[in-house]
């Protein structure tokens, strides 16, 4: 099980995070009391992991202290729900390549201190070594070629023996002239050279052709 997490099995499914800073609105999201506490509703369409808990992936590694390397943070969305899952004692290391989106990713840092923006090439995880330390999750959402390299690179210098690695493989920024189900296979292969396959999903409906890899270290 996932904390911090209420998901519930209506004719509508439905997915919120216990607000770690209550108050704190950044995506035009709804808020609600529940068990005394306020939630935060999260739009799992418009996030891989959020779309990998609704499919049944229940081992991530995500709890409360967790420290986590989120690779591809963008405006913040997902990371800013993350945030919550770890909570006040956890930390969330945000990096992206792009000045336009780390600008927005500063605002919502700015507001949960649990998360920090880095505008970093996590092609080249050396780079920031002194700025990241060891975690014990890295996540991967990130639209490039060579992204299963790129997460077994980072994985490889920052997460710990034990830790979890998080991947949202996109098979179109791979290949685009193989199927998506090759994709996977070859994914699969290389990850195992390295890392333990714990899960794996296909997040169909809600991601096309994107599969979400959860390994261990």
């Amino acid at each position: 099980m996932i904390p911090n997490i209420l998901f519930e099995r209506k004719k509508k499914k439905e997915l919120s995070t216990v607000s770690a800073y209550p108050g704190t609105v950044h995506f035009e999201e709804r808020t609600f009391k529940k068990g005394g506490k306020e939630h935060r509703s999260w739009d799992f369409r418009r996030s891989k992991l959020g779309a990998a808990i609704i499919k049944g992936v229940k081992e991530t590694g995500l709890k409360q202290g967790s420290s986590v390397l989120y690779l591809g943070a963008s405006h913040g969305f997902t990371p800013s729900y993350v945030s919550d899952i770890v909570a006040k004692h956890g930390v969330v290391f945000c990096l992206d390549f792009a000045p336009r989106v780390v600008r927005d990713l500063v605002f919502i840092c700015e507001q949960r201190d649990n998360m920090i923006p880095l505008l970093e090439d996590a092609n080249h995880p050396e780079s920031f070594a002194d700025k990241v330390h060891e975690v014990d999750v890295v996540y991967q959402d990130i639209a490039q070629r060579n992204q299963v390299e790129i997460f077994v690179k980072n994985c490889e210098l920052y997460l710990k023996k034990g830790g979890f690695g998080l991947l949202a493989l996109k098979a179109k920024s791979v290949d685009v002239t193989k199927k998506p189900k090759d994709i996977y296979k070859e994914t699969e292969k290389q990850l195992k050279k390295k890392l333990t396959i714990v899960e794996k999903t296909v997040l169909d409906p809600f991601e096309k052709d994107h599969m979400f890899f959860v390994v261990r270290k």
